[in-house]
């Protein structure tokens, strides 16, 4: 079965019950869980913790979810770096998150789905990504 890269925001809908956007991400998630492997990295990992109190809760939530963590290739790594160097170079912010870079790159190695709200910036830096979003 093939994978589908979970970003960060699609989750935090769900735990946050997001009033704007809970029922499309949920929707997405239910449809994806069916066809693709549910996956999350370490930087999306990290981002989601925010909303527990301890690991044991996190991985029990995804656990239940169908989440499986995939660790990022040292491939996508460098091409996370490279990206963000070309970011720079147009002159984008140094505020800009990098986490982003690693979910965009991650997918773009592994030429696998990415599931996201925030389609903007990967379109842009990783054009070849199969993006599922809103817009």
């Amino acid at each position: 079965m093939k994978g589908v890269l979970v970003d960060a925001n699609i989750i935090l809908d769900i735990f946050t019950k997001d009033p704007i956007w809970v029922a499309w991400s949920k929707a997405q998630l239910e449809h994806y869980q069916t066809t693709h492997i549910l996956l999350i990295n370490p930087i999306v990992y990290a981002e989601i913790s925010i909303r527990f109190e301890d690991v044991e809760e996190l991985e029990a939530v995804l656990k239940i979810g169908g989440f499986q963590m995939r660790e990022i290739p040292k491939e996508a790594l460098f091409l996370a770096g490279k990206a963000f160097l070309a970011y720079r170079k147009r002159g984008g912010s140094r505020r800009s998150p990098l986490p982003d870079f690693f979910i965009g790159a991650h997918a773009a190695v592994e030429k696998i789905p990415l599931l996201t709200r925030d389609a903007t910036r990967y379109k842009m830096d990783f054009p070849t990504v199969d993006l599922v979003s809103p817009e």
